[in-house]
């Protein structure tokens, strides 16, 4: 009897390591569901917005001016930011702020992301803190969900005029 209730329980237990580490790579390598929150990424995203974001085109380097990131934030690490990459490492960037009448441009160095949210005049951003370093973006969001009636693929940068050519 107790050498089938101990059989039970192992096998109980390795069936449970097994599902917990294919969570586990899902959620870390293919994407996962995250609840937005905070004005920083209006109009496009609002707050209470459920986004699904993929974590394959951070792993093979795929993240592009113009994605929508999820990032751990510079400024504490037990929190995630949501910005969009504004510029890649070697990109001029406009460092200023919209309201500012000289405008400060900058490089992004190697390695890094310069990250702005779409409410340029509610976002702390790279405009504060500085370049990102490219290791601390978790994912790429593609796809609202939630709320229904705004369900697809995430619309361009109201901000498009900050992206520099040059």
């Amino acid at each position: 009897m107790l050498r089938h209730a101990l059989g039970k329980t192992f096998r109980f237990l390795g069936y449970t390591v097994q599902y917990g580490c294919v969570a586990h790579c899902a959620f870390e390598y293919l994407g996962g569901i995250v609840v937005c929150s905070g004005p920083s990424m209006e109009p496009t995203i609002h707050n209470s917005d459920i986004v699904f974001s993929e974590n394959l085109s951070r792993h093979f380097y795929c993240i592009r001016k113009g994605d929508i990131v999820i990032v751990k934030s510079p400024n504490d690490p037990k929190s995630n930011i949501c910005k969009r990459v504004i510029g890649l490492e070697g990109d001029k960037v406009c460092t200023s702020n919209p309201s500012d009448f000289l405008k400060s441009h900058s490089y992004v160095p190697k390695g890094h992301v310069w990250l702005e949210g779409d409410n340029l005049r509610n976002s702390t951003d790279s405009r504060c803190y500085g370049p990102v370093p490219y290791g601390l973006i978790r994912g790429r969001i593609c796809l609202k969900i939630w709320p229904l009636n705004d369900f697809g693929f995430l619309r361009a940068s109201p901000n498009g005029h900050r992206f520099l050519d040059d």
